[in-house]
């Protein structure tokens, strides 16, 4: 769900901050449980919760979490991505870089609630599992 600048708010804020919180546990629960199922099958499973920035109204600010499976010692076969929040300038629809006069800051949340995320996570390791 896209979000207007003037549309940022504490309420907006603690959301953001709580799905982050809750996908990044989430995903530590999942590589305890799942890391030794996966060697067993000599693959590796890394996740992990990602952000970049420090303030999510600011431009270039971006959070997500992310499940890879590799081959162990290898090459990374697949890599599942999930964004949560990513806060970009546009200036007539691109992204930009500038503070260009006209230029707009918006930004997008997960249209997902944490519970769909969290089945669509485990769905993807079992998929790898059953294979």
């Amino acid at each position: 769900m896209k979000y207007q600048q003037r549309e940022f708010s504490e309420d907006l804020l603690e959301k953001i901050r709580n799905t982050e919180v809750a996908l990044k546990d989430h995903i530590d629960r999942l590589l305890l449980k799942y890391k030794p199922v996966f060697a067993k099958k000599n693959l590796d499973l890394n996740a992990g919760f990602y952000k970049e920035g420090n303030d999510p109204f600011m431009p270039e600010y971006r959070s997500s979490v992310s499940i890879g499976i590799a081959e162990e010692n290898e090459e990374l076969i697949d890599l599942h991505t999930i964004n949560i929040w990513e806060c970009n300038r546009y200036f007539l629809g691109m992204p930009t870089s500038k503070k260009i006069p006209g230029s707009k800051i918006i930004g997008e949340l997960l249209d997902e609630t944490i519970e769909d995320v969290k089945e669509e996570l485990k769905e993807y390791i079992n998929d790898f599992l059953e294979e």
